[in-house]
């Protein structure tokens, strides 16, 4: 096991030491269920404006209203809709927020999608690859801007532990010759800290006054175990998510850290302090060595730079 290092402004952090966060805007995509849900109640009650970005809009207004009757004092959030997987959408979805002039302060790419069957995106992509990396690659370079001129900027990007099973297929990336939905799961959240170490890289080498952080949330329970997976693995894991699995809330935690701690610093990882980055207290963990090469992560960030068509203007680092 990596060393790790406790999150330095206390060694059990919890939502309660959140930060006051009024006058802030947060864009938490995935925010009306599991970690997402979580992250965007959280924020809503320490006095930030959340823009919730889901792909339902039923289930994202349900969400919004159950965030409002349990809070004890007025909640600003919003409901916006955009899918990941489609980056059609996330171009249409960042147009609205120009245009209506929104700005960002902190974005946490927190949705995903986890082991389903085979399928593409709009754009042929692998689904997986799709939504988990290349649509929150295009969201962030698409509101860098917006985001650089906001207050204590920052992006957070969610990953797994399962990063560490994964490598990018640069010879087979929609799995066409060789598919398994847990393999292709793990090279999405490899990609997410391969991007999110490179943006830091970039940001710092470019003088943007923003932090790129990265956030696991341990083995939590939420619904992507149970809308992905299909047959054998889905019944597993209903049942490993009831035996060994932490709640969402405690899961949100690294994200909401990364997202809102002072002494949160840009290229760090947070995941949990227990056995196996499985649960806990948010801490600083280390991602798998591969995932820290910067060669492959410049070759990941200009292979998507190239399907997304999404260029950043941030130079490689030296």
């Amino acid at each position: 096991m990596n060393a790790k290092t406790p999150a330095r402004s206390s060694k059990r952090w919890t939502a309660d030491l959140i930060p006051d966060q009024t006058g802030k805007t947060f864009l938490v995509t995935g925010a009306n269920s599991g970690l997402g849900y979580a992250t965007t109640r959280d924020l809503a009650r320490r006095g930030a404006h959340v823009v919730m970005a889901v792909r339902n809009e039923a289930k994202g207004r349900r969400a919004l209203e159950e965030i409002r009757a349990g809070a004890d004092r007025p909640v600003s959030l919003e409901v916006r809709l955009v899918d990941l997987a489609d980056l059609d959408s996330v171009r249409k979805f960042t147009e609205g927020l120009h245009a209506d002039e929104v700005g960002i302060d902190v974005l946490v790419n927190n949705a995903g999608i986890m082991m389903p069957p085979r399928s593409l995106s709009p754009q042929g992509h692998e689904i997986q690859f799709a939504a988990n990396h290349l649509g929150h690659f295009a969201l962030t370079g698409l509101l860098l801007e917006v985001i650089a001129a906001g207050r204590d900027a920052r992006v957070v990007t969610v990953s797994s532990s399962l990063h560490r099973r994964g490598r990018i297929h640069y010879d087979d990336l929609t799995g066409e010759r060789d598919y398994a939905p847990t393999s292709f799961y793990a090279q999405s959240k490899f990609a997410n800290v391969l991007f999110g170490l490179e943006l830091d890289r970039r940001l710092k080498a470019a003088g943007m006054p923003v932090r790129s952080l990265l956030a696991h949330p341990g083995y939590s329970d939420t619904n992507l175990q149970s809308t992905g997976p299909t047959g054998l693995m889905k019944s597993v894991m209903r049942l490993s998510n009831r035996l060994f699995a932490q709640h969402a809330d405690m899961g949100a935690l690294p994200q909401l850290y990364a997202a809102t701690d002072p002494q949160a610093r840009s290229g760090e990882f947070i995941g949990p302090d227990g056995w196996a980055e499985s649960k806990g207290h948010p801490t600083v963990v280390q991602p798998v060595k591969p995932a820290t090469d910067p060669a492959d992560a410049r070759r990941l960030w200009e292979l998507s730079e190239e399907l997304t068509g999404v260029r950043y203007g941030l130079p490689p680092a030296p």
